[in-house]
């Protein structure tokens, strides 16, 4: 006898094929975490404070040198400060903090206590104390700030006076007769001379010839800048008015000499001629 399969069947089979397919695939599939990825390697780097010769069999850190480990802790303990001891020491001593220091007020001064010594005689009108009469000072001036400032003032002025005097100080130079003359001065003061001797040859004092007065003496002339004479000045003298007056004549007859060079205005300002001039029968000479 044929069995007969029917509609529902077939479903019912079908649905628990595809139940069980699907049991299969969802329980058959897991799902796991990925593993985490390997984290980088690190290195521990210290800063040793000292050099050790020998290297150390294990090395707990990195460092630019040597060093031992010298601490008091079982297990590797990292550097903890930059700054290093003065004093490099094995052994760890305990340190006694400083006792603090208290300031003690300073005593004050007590008053000295004054004894007065009575006699039996001494009546209490006369145990009173006399009291000492103030002796009258002086008054003392006391400047004011004006006249201070004044005073300060004056000397100010006075020094600002000074520094301008000597500001205003030529500068001089000095010739006499005894002078060795760089070859940039010597030809001035050369000329100078001969100039004066002629001017004096032509101007001799005819007093003096006719009453026979002759004589030396010796005469500084200061010259200026253009050549001009500042002054002229007798140091020693002939002896005779006649022939000091003449001398000086002469000079000022001379003038003006021939200018300073450039040269020679960078040297000085004033130039002082000292010479001796000899008044004789032959005429006038200088020496």
């Amino acid at each position: 006898m044929a069995v007969q399969v029917s509609d529902f069947d077939r479903f019912s089979f079908t649905f628990f094929m595809a139940l069980a397919l699907h049991a299969v695939i969802v329980l058959g599939i897991s799902f796991a975490p990925d593993d985490p990825a390997p984290a980088a390697e690190t290195l521990e780097i210290t800063l040793a404070q000292h050099d050790d010769k020998k290297a150390p069999d294990k090395a707990d850190f990195l460092a630019q040198t040597n060093q031992k480990g010298s601490g008091t802790e079982q297990e590797k303990q990292e550097l903890t400060t930059t700054h290093q001891a003065p004093v490099q020491n094995s052994q760890v001593k305990p340190v006694q903090p400083r006792p603090v220091q208290q300031t003690q007020p300073e005593p004050k001064p007590r008053p000295e206590k004054q004894v007065v010594t009575t006699t039996a005689k001494s009546r209490p009108a006369a145990q009173e104390e006399k009291k000492e009469k103030p002796v009258d000072k002086a008054p003392v001036k006391k400047e004011s700030l004006m006249d201070r400032s004044l005073e300060i003032a004056s000397l100010e002025a006075r020094l600002d006076q000074q520094q301008r005097a000597y500001a205003r100080k030529p500068r001089i130079k000095r010739v006499t007769a005894a002078s060795t003359l760089k070859s940039d001065n010597a030809w001035y003061v050369q000329n100078w001379v001969s100039k004066v001797t002629r001017v004096g040859n032509l101007n001799y004092p005819p007093e003096a010839r006719r009453a026979g007065i002759y004589g030396s003496l010796r005469m500084v002339v200061v010259l200026q800048k253009d050549g001009s004479v500042k002054d002229v000045q007798i140091l020693n003298s002939s002896g005779s008015k006649v022939l000091d007056d003449a001398a000086i004549r002469i000079v000022r007859l001379s003038a003006p000499f021939a200018p300073f060079s450039q040269k020679m205005r960078d040297q000085f300002d004033q130039l002082e001629i000292i010479r001796t001039w000899s008044f004789q029968r032959r005429g006038l000479s200088s020496g």
